[in-house]
């Protein structure tokens, strides 16, 4: 088991055998450690102290006989991305995961287990179906018209793990599945952590739809469409959005919008998009409105529109690490570990102490 978790560090870490061996100081060679990596050779345990130092984990991760895979990564806005830049995004993937499964191991019954939906009404044939989806995952989930407050939370809530990562500036996120021997598949959704909070929501979003949605015969480029309609419906329900803005409009200003995206929080873009999807403004209306949002660079990945969102950071991981500590569950530096920072930074937080 060994070799596996050797490996996962490493690569994410982003680090060759021959820059690994340099980080111990040549202390075995980037050969042995290859050996080690394939399950043909054991490190003593002078030799594991210092890999563990070098890769930042600890020996007892590198000797843990937890059994986890993951699968279905798949970073559609990364075409150009390297096989070693994947590699290290998805063994951070697998760290992350599995530092939170080992926390809900230590506290039984705080786990979230995720149930798919199985609705005829997220089987999709066509892209317009997405928007029945959205409104029927809606209703499952007892959400009502009202605004999301936090998509992450509420992801987490539902049994989804969700990862923000350091990831290309082209790259907003994925979803995977972690798989356990005799357990429940965990799904994980990733998203950039460097975007902001709109891209983040809908990146959520688009995401959870490649989750429920079922389909068929629609091309991949199909797909992505749908889930980008979902997204759009989930976050801003229809009759919602007809409520505030009414059934039929010539013209939304600007202004209007960036008001409406205080309540939303989503960008002044997908605003305009989702009026032009439920008919509010005419194909005219729509095009004079995206011109200018065009023309402001509103529409761009690089947007500088008013009120921009602060990210969302996932929290659920950090407050169940303050609490398995609180009720004595775990000590400090295994908690220290488990959210990769120092006992330092976690005693500022348990005390309360916010940057």
């Amino acid at each position: 088991m060994i070799g596996n978790r050797l490996k996962r560090a490493r690569e994410a870490l982003g680090m060759s055998l021959r820059e690994l061996e340099a980080a111990i100081q040549g202390q075995v060679s980037a050969q042995a450690i290859g050996k080690y990596e394939r399950g043909e050779m054991m490190p003593g345990s002078t030799i594991l102290l210092a890999l563990a130092k070098a890769l930042q984990v600890s020996p007892e991760y590198l000797l843990s006989e937890r059994e986890i895979e993951l699968t279905g990564v798949d970073f559609r806005k990364a075409p150009h991305a390297g096989a070693k830049e994947e590699r290290a995004v998805e063994a951070s993937i697998l760290d992350q995961v599995e530092r939170y499964l080992e926390l809900e191991e230590l506290m039984p019954g705080i786990d979230h287990v995720w149930i798919a939906p199985g609705e005829e009404a997220f089987a999709i044939n066509r892209i317009e179906d997405a928007e029945e989806a959205a409104a029927a995952l809606r209703r499952l989930w007892r959400l009502g018209i009202d605004p999301i407050p936090f998509m992450a939370e509420l992801l987490e809530d539902k049994g989804v793990k969700v990862i923000a990562l350091d990831l290309p500036e082209n790259v907003s996120g994925s979803k995977a599945f972690v798989q356990r021997p005799e357990r429940e598949d965990v799904p994980v959704i990733v998203v950039n952590q460097g975007h902001n909070g709109e891209r983040q929501r809908f990146t959520l979003a688009h995401e959870l739809a490649h989750l429920v949605l079922r389909f068929s015969g629609l091309s991949d480029a199909e797909q992505e469409k749908a889930a980008d309609r979902f997204a759009g419906a989930f976050l801003m329900a229809k009759d919602m959005v007809l409520r505030l803005l009414g059934a039929h409009r010539t013209s939304v200003s600007i202004g209007e919008l960036a008001e409406l995206k205080k309540l939303f929080k989503v960008s002044i873009a997908s605003l305009v998009v989702r009026c032009s999807q439920l008919g509010i403004l005419s194909k005219a209306a729509y095009g004079r409105l995206w011109a200018q949002i065009r023309d402001m660079g509103w529409n761009s990945q690089a947007s500088s529109e008013p009120c921009t969102l602060q990210p969302e950071v996932p929290q659920r991981m950090e407050r169940l690490c303050l609490r398995a500590v609180s009720e004595g569950a775990i000590s400090e530096a295994r908690a220290a570990e488990l959210l990769n920072i120092s006992v330092r930074e976690l005693d500022r937080r348990l005390s309360g102490q916010f940057a």
